[in-house]
């Protein structure tokens, strides 16, 4: 017998009587995400309730945060104005702020108290369909929740030296709901096609995969049409476990970027144990990936790889986050090993005891909050290495590490609501890679943390304004070099190659081989016209540079879209 659905079968083996009040989770995407965490900058303080480096957030999470922030504002404004405490005097909400509080809580009303007056619709459709302001259909009563809504993406673009439209066109329905509050559901369905610029198009056509996703058909030449189907239930286990069950997606880090894992790559099958107790968050990720292949051709089953993760953060105090995490992937003919089970960290150690052969990684990430309006940030990665290789500086080939150093500025030179952030990404040579082609660190043929891969340095740059609740001005500015493939050498940029495939072992540098220089900016305005319905307008410039190879090229691409209940398609790469 194949145990491939373990998770499942676990799931329901455990004693269901304990299984208390159930959540669901922000979509990727979600304008929440942004909120959150400006807000948690300008708090000053870690808040125990919500760990935001590790995403999705859950909805519970994030309004117990907001309606905390809530009424240390309400304090603020009122009678205790006078007190010393930091959190009341230096919390300086704007009003698009308060806005933001509101809306948060709106879209996740199973979870809000209080007065929910502002959360109806003066002019419902049909008397029945958007009763509230953010959901088609809602039905809020004790022992149910659920939430309809549809799910619309419409943008056409032109792209410099492309006889042919570029555009995007998603329709699909979103559903999350709650039973007793006792179990916990969510799924969301889409039927998508797209054609992106050229430079996403010979992505696609390199890794036999959609950016974001997977399996995909042509369509009208060199567009792509896939299909999106997400979903998943959650139980508690116990007062302080919290259980996830389905197929998703995951991202661990603060930044922009995820050395570690990151949601670039195609959603996979996962169980998920989520513990949070006094200051501390412990994750455990059990997932069931695709191995690399090539272009498939008619109907054919695709083999299966697994991996286990463990990520254990902890707020050693009020403003410093610290984070500990590590991952295996391992393939064993299409079953899981169980002695991957093992929840505690290390599991090196479990690695160890049946042989060392899988993909073993070690990290450490930090969060550090000051002043109200900063937050520093970053990520280490080790892969491998030999300390004495280390102080040589020579480029030995298994010195395999990344880092990720980060800041955000909120308010920033005391303009409201103007929010910054820089960001840095280093990562060596054939880090991720491995001497088996199943157990690199990808899945889908899609890398799972960084989208370059490695052998790269990047520079990012991010602007965010919200002059108004329903505006948004949003800018990004990407600079990367990286070192690539360069007569038939292996230079350590692409983890589905072979580590064993280097000429070799010394001489290994970032940028090594044939450099590829990209600088990527993009510009896009938003307009809320009403919860979750925006009209965007955007334009995009990238200059790619390669030294010997083909490749090279300028893009630039005007955009004009409108989009429901979707994340905005972002070509950041």
């Amino acid at each position: 017998m194949q145990i491939t659905k373990w998770p499942l079968l676990m799931g329901f083996m455990l004693v269901p009587r304990l299984i208390q009040a159930q959540v669901t989770y922000l979509p990727e995407g979600s304008k929440e995400y942004d909120y959150l965490d400006r807000l948690e900058i300008k708090l000053g303080s870690l808040n125990s309730i919500h760990f935001s480096s590790i995403k999705p957030y859950s909805r519970r999470a994030v309004v117990e945060e907001a309606e905390y922030i809530d009424s240390l504002h309400a304090a603020q404004s009122g009678s205790l104005t006078d007190m010393p405490d930091s959190k009341w005097n230096s919390l300086n909400l704007t009003q698009v702020d308060l806005a933001n509080l509101q809306s948060i809580r709106m879209n996740s009303p199973e979870w809000a108290t209080g007065s929910k007056e502002g959360f109806l619709s003066k002019k419902p459709i049909f008397k029945s369909l958007y009763k509230t302001k953010p959901n088609m259909v809602e039905v809020n009563t004790k022992d149910f929740f659920l939430a309809f809504n549809p799910v619309i993406y419409y943008q056409m673009s032109k792209e410099s030296g492309n006889g042919e439209n570029v555009f995007i066109n998603k329709r699909g329905i979103d559903v999350r709901g709650m039973i007793s509050h006792k179990i916990g559901f969510y799924t969301t369905l889409s039927d998508n096609q797209e054609r992106g610029p050229q430079f996403f198009q010979n992505r696609v056509n390199t890794f036999h995969a959609v950016p974001g996703f997977g399996f995909y058909k042509p369509f009208k030449g060199t567009g792509v049409d896939y299909f999106d189907a997400r979903g998943y239930f959650t139980f508690n286990i116990a007062k302080y476990i919290e259980a996830q069950f389905g197929y998703d997606k995951n991202f661990l880090g603060d930044g922009y970027r995820s050395l570690f894992l990151s949601d670039n790559a195609n959603s996979y099958l996962f169980f998920k144990l989520s513990t949070k107790i006094w200051k501390f968050n412990y994750e455990n990720i059990f997932m069931e990936l695709v191995p690399q292949f090539e272009k498939m051709s008619g109907d054919s089953l695709l083999g299966r790889k697994y991996a286990s993760m463990h990520y254990l953060s902890l707020n050693l105090n009020r403003w410093l986050n610290v984070g500990l995490f590590e991952g295996i992937i391992f393939a064993r003919r299409n079953h899981f090993d169980f002695e991957y089970l093992n929840p505690i960290i290390f599991l090196r150690y479990a690695e160890g005891n049946v042989g060392s052969p899988d993909k073993a990684h070690v990290g450490f990430n930090f969060k550090a909050n000051f002043a109200h309006h900063f937050q520093a940030y970053g990520q280490f990665l080790l892969d491998e290495f030999i300390a004495k290789q280390i102080l040589k500086s020579d480029g030995f080939w298994a010195n395999k590490y990344g880092y990720q150093l980060g800041m955000k500025y909120v308010d920033a030179f005391n303009i409201k609501n103007l929010d910054l952030q820089i960001e840095d990404n280093r990562v060596r040579p054939f880090t991720y890679s491995h001497y088996d082609s199943v157990t690199n660190y990808t899945h889908y043929n899609q890398y799972l943390a960084h989208p370059l891969g490695a052998n790269f340095q990047e520079f990012i740059g991010i602007a965010r304004y919200q002059p108004k609740p329903r505006w948004v001005l949003d800018g990004r500015a990407i600079y990367y070099y990286q070192g690539l493939d360069s007569a038939g050498q292996n230079f350590g940029a692409n983890p589905l190659e072979l580590y064993t495939t280097r000429l070799h072992d010394y001489g290994y540098q970032v940028g090594g081989g044939d450099r590829a220089k990209c600088f990527n900016a993009a510009l896009t305005v938003s307009y809320e016209l009403k919860q979750n319905l925006f009209i965007e307008g955007s334009y995009m410039f990238r200059k790619y540079a390669v030294a010997q190879g083909p490749g090279s090229g300028t893009t630039s691409m005007l955009s004009l879209g409108v989009r429901f209940n979707a994340a905005r398609r972002v070509y950041d790469y």
